[in-house]
């Protein structure tokens, strides 16, 4: 309304002529919308940045729950808290930086500040627990946080690490029985469990490729829109023009920018989405291997053969065999 009354005090207040006012008015009339394109994307274009609020009195946010929340879904986020993720039982997708996987029975995680992520949990076995920790590192005081190997274990953990079956035994149950101490207790034993963290020599890093996932704040929303059309539709084929008309982008600017932000080609990670449920369906159902190619998204055997044996480095009736003896 503001935007028509200001028109038409140009029509009544100029005296040129006719012609030169019709120019005022469509000049006018193309600021006005610039102006409104510019205030929609800032408004779309906001970062999915989490909020994490310790309880009152405390630094260090403690949670922990048995049973999912089916109404809590998982999205693309950060936040400038270290977060430590310890599932004694379940199953489910991790997707960390430019890390994609599916773990079984158990995972122990140290992720580093701004280290862009999802949720983790798909599902819980009977009596499973997740336990999550989030603090910022000056809670720490800087004469710990100094210590070389405490140093040493938070640069690895800008990448993510992924602690493996010594580590989870050992450090577990103490993270387990964190939500039964306040204040200073609860740092004391949180900086016994970082300091059994640092001494570990049982990992693995998860962004071991050495890219940064490098993104801009603005970035986390439309990066949040690829990743959930990926995960909503990686079992049918999805056209480069299909996903980059998701995020408003020609088809060149989306390869562009997708492989400059994630270090992948878009290709490449949709295989990647598709093997890690093709590893879900082998540890989790009986469907035999060619039927899990096709549900995975795959439309050839030989096609799902070559990509599960390049990312996971094992084929696929190996990787089945092995996840029997893990499992029991």
């Amino acid at each position: 309304m503001c935007a028509i009354l200001t028109v038409y005090q140009i029509i009544i207040s100029s005296k040129d002529n006719l012609e030169y006012k019709i120019v005022k008015i469509v000049y006018k009339i193309q600021f006005i919308k610039i102006n409104f394109v510019l205030n929609t994307v800032n408004v779309n274009t906001k970062p999915v940045f989490e909020k994490v609020q310790p309880d009152f009195g405390s630094k260090i946010l403690v949670k922990q729950h048995s049973e999912l929340h089916p109404n809590n879904k998982a999205f693309w986020h950060f936040h400038p808290e270290v977060e430590l993720v310890y599932v004694n039982k379940g199953q489910g997708k991790r997707h960390i930086g430019n890390h994609i996987s599916y773990f079984h029975n158990s995972q122990l995680i140290l992720l580093g500040p701004n280290l862009p992520h999802k949720g983790f949990t798909d599902r819980l076995v009977s009596h499973g627990k997740e336990t999550l920790i989030q603090f910022r590192l000056d809670v720490l005081g800087d004469m710990f946080i100094q210590l070389p190997e405490i140093s040493r274990l938070f640069e690895l953990s800008k990448n993510g690490i992924l602690f493996q079956n010594d580590t989870k035994r050992d450090v577990g149950p103490k993270i387990e029985k964190l939500t039964h101490y306040n204040g200073i207790e609860r740092i004391i034993r949180l900086l016994d469990i970082l300091n059994d963290l640092a001494r570990s020599n049982d990992y693995t890093i998860l962004n071991a490729d050495g890219f940064a996932f490098e993104t801009k704040y603005q970035d986390h929303n439309r990066i949040n829109i690829i990743y959930e059309y990926i995960n909503l539709n990686f079992q049918n084929n999805i056209t480069l023009q299909e996903i980059a008309n998701e995020v408003s982008m020609t088809v060149p600017a989306f390869c562009r920018y997708f492989k400059k932000t994630t270090g992948k080609t878009f290709t490449k990670l949709v295989n990647e989405y598709r093997v890690v449920h093709a590893t879900k369906l082998l540890s989790e159902t009986q469907n035999s291997i060619t039927d899990i190619c096709f549900e995975s998204g795959f439309n050839n055997f030989s096609h799902f053969n070559k990509h599960f044996k390049l990312i996971t480095g094992k084929s696929a009736s190996n990787y089945r065999k092995e996840i029997k003896l893990i499992i029991q």
